[in-house]
């Protein structure tokens, strides 16, 4: 069974058991979260949702948080010595996905 649920502005599909990166949660390491916007669940028995089913939700553990690597941001116009150097690094929470309720 597995599911294509919405968070962070992006859709993600999981299954029980999967570890995933997602947009930083604001939950400690150890925490349970619960994602109640779910498109689709697939599997045996397929649900559609328009936009969302109704009464599915998807438990899942907070692992850890952290932060990417560090991308490198770099501006340049050529012949004006214009030059600026920044660097990101993304928030990001690692989850592992409990179960799929549908």
């Amino acid at each position: 069974m597995y599911a294509i649920i919405e968070t962070g502005g992006k859709q993600i599909r999981v299954t029980e058991g999967q570890e995933i990166f997602i947009e930083k949660l604001s939950a400690e390491q150890g925490d349970t979260v619960t994602f109640d916007k779910v498109l689709f669940v697939g599997g045996d028995d397929v649900k559609v949702g328009s936009p969302l089913v109704a009464g599915a939700t998807v438990t899942a553990k907070v692992e850890k948080q952290g932060r990417a690597k560090k991308l490198v941001v770099f501006k340049y116009k050529a012949k004006k010595n214009y030059r600026r150097k920044q660097g990101h690094r993304q928030p990001y929470t690692k989850v592992v996905i409990d179960t799929i309720n549908a």
